[in-house]
Formats: structure tokens, C-alpha cells, sequence
């Protein structure tokens, strides 16, 4: 009798292998789990699904695209008319009650960060650009990308000089002289004037009429290193308000500074030009 549970016992052993057996080739309705301790673990297949969403570095061009708030369309320009009078008309801000503000840049021979031709591009922000015609002879293709982007060249003079109290040959020479190298490079001519440090007096208003100028454009705000500076105590941009920064190696801070305080006032980012008619209307 004891030799039966030993008979037994011997008898499970091959049905117990032969189920095991069956587990590996028919085809997975018994699944075994196996692992090795010698032997390195497959590696698994590359993965299907979406990788996690990784955001843009800090201070990369991705990053300030990213940043840039969301606005609403332009309203349809309904330009300002300018006065038919032998001089050109003087503006702090374009007077208009329609919900834009508008980006100007200064100067160009300081600086020219080289990303922002592309953010102006991938962002699209509507840029004035008021040219020393030096620094624009000099560094053509950089403003010509800018242009390309939807921005306008327009004038500086060409040293950058304090016109106001100068002789009238003298304002001519420095605004005539800008225009007609602006033109040359670009291929159009200046329509909007700004005055070196904004000094200027009749004269000047004056002689940019006889250049070409319609309008001479002041400021309402400026920006520097990354901070809107008001010239207001309300610290706010209006409507019609005209922000000034200028090409220097913080630019790029400075453009999405200017564009976040201009969505802030319920704004839209325009282009100066659109708004302000210098032609006569036609009939």
C-alpha cells in the first residue's frame, strides 16, 4: 500500500509537463511568465503613443512665440486725414478712437538681435521701423527680412541729430538726404517722419513735408528692457497710442512687453501706416 502514492505521484509528472509543454505552442490559452535571472531583459519596442508635450526653453524663440497673447482681429483701418497744408502734421498719438495701438522701432546701427526678424514673422507684430539711413544701407537684409515679415521702413534722418532751432537747408539735407537712401533700398518712399530724441519746431514739420513726409510721429510710451514706461499717469495704452523702442540688444523683450500691455488695455497690435491716410481719397 505504500508504494501506490509513489505510483501516484509519478504518474501526474509527465501529464504536468505535457500541459506545460502545450502552454508554449498552443497558441496563448495558458500564459506563462518567464523570467531569466542570467540573461538581460528585451528591450521593449519603441512606443506609439504621443511623447508628453515639451515645452519651448526659456529665452528661445519658441518661448517668446509662446508668449504672445492672443488678440482680436484689427478693426478695418478708418484712416485719419491729414490737413492739406504746406507742412507736415505733428502726433504724440494718432488720433483715432478705434481699438489699436501701434509698435514703432528706432535707429538701427546699436543693435540687431538676430531673432527677431523671425518672431516678428512667426508672431506676426506689425512694426514701424524709423530708419537712420546709415544703419540702413548697412545692414540692408536684416530690415529687408522685417519688411518681407509686414513691417515698414520709414525716416530717421541719417546722423541722428537734434534738428530743432536748425536752418532749414540744414533739416532738409539730414530728412531729404535719409529718404532718398531709404528709398533706394527699399523701393518705396518715407510717408511718416520721426525726429531724432523727438526735437522739432516748425521748421522741421516743414521740411519733412518738402521730403516726402506726411506725418511726424512723437510717442505716447516707451519700452525698454523688457518695461512699458507710460507718459501717462493712467498707465495704460489708448487707443491710437504709439509705443517707442528702438533696436538694441533687448529687443525681443521689448516687443512682447509692448504686446502684452496692449492686450492688457483690450487692444489689437496695428500697423501705423494702415491708419493714418496720406494719400487723397480717391473718387
Amino acid at each position: 500500500m505504500s508504494a501506490t502514492p509513489a505510483r501516484r505521484i509519478l504518474a501526474v509528472v509527465p501529464v504536468l509537463a505535457l500541459l506545460a509543454l502545450s502552454a508554449c505552442t498552443a497558441g496563448g490559452t495558458i500564459h506563462a511568465r518567464q523570467i531569466t535571472a542570467k540573461q538581460p531583459t528585451p528591450s521593449a519596442p519603441p512606443s506609439t503613443s504621443p511623447s508628453p508635450t515639451v515645452k519651448p526653453t526659456p529665452g528661445s524663440l519658441d518661448w517668446y512665440v509662446s508668449q504672445v497673447p492672443t488678440f482680436p482681429e484689427a478693426p478695418p483701418p478708418q484712416p485719419v486725414p491729414l490737413p492739406a497744408t504746406g507742412a507736415a502734421q505733428f502726433w504724440h498719438r494718432l488720433p483715432t478712437d478705434q481699438k489699436v495701438a501701434f509698435i514703432t522701432i528706432d535707429d538701427g546701427g546699436l543693435a540687431r538681435p538676430p531673432a527677431v526678424p523671425d518672431f516678428i514673422e512667426r508672431a506676426h507684430i506689425p512694426v514701424t521701423m524709423f530708419l537712420n539711413s546709415p544703419a540702413a544701407r548697412e545692414h540692408t537684409d536684416y530690415f529687408r527680412r522685417i519688411v518681407a515679415a509686414g513691417g515698414v521702413v520709414e525716416n530717421h534722418t541719417i546722423t541722428h541729430t537734434s534738428l530743432s532751432g536748425r536752418s532749414y537747408d540744414y533739416q532738409k539735407r539730414e530728412i531729404c538726404g535719409a529718404a532718398d537712401t531709404l528709398e533706394t533700398l527699399f523701393g518705396t518712399r518715407a510717408t511718416l517722419f520721426r525726429p531724432p530724441f523727438g526735437n522739432h519746431d516748425a521748421t522741421t514739420l516743414r521740411a519733412a513735408h518738402d521730403c516726402g513726409a506726411k506725418a511726424v510721429f512723437h510717442w505716447t510710451e516707451t519700452v525698454h528692457e523688457g518695461k512699458v514706461r507710460y507718459q501717462t499717469p493712467e498707465k495704460v495704452v489708448r487707443p491710437g497710442d504709439v509705443l517707442l523702442m528702438h533696436f538694441r540688444p533687448a529687443l525681443m523683450d521689448d516687443l512682447l512687453a509692448a504686446l502684452k500691455a496692449i492686450h492688457r488695455a483690450g487692444l489689437t497690435p496695428a500697423l501705423l501706416e494702415d491708419y493714418v491716410l496720406t494719400e487723397a481719397p480717391t473718387t
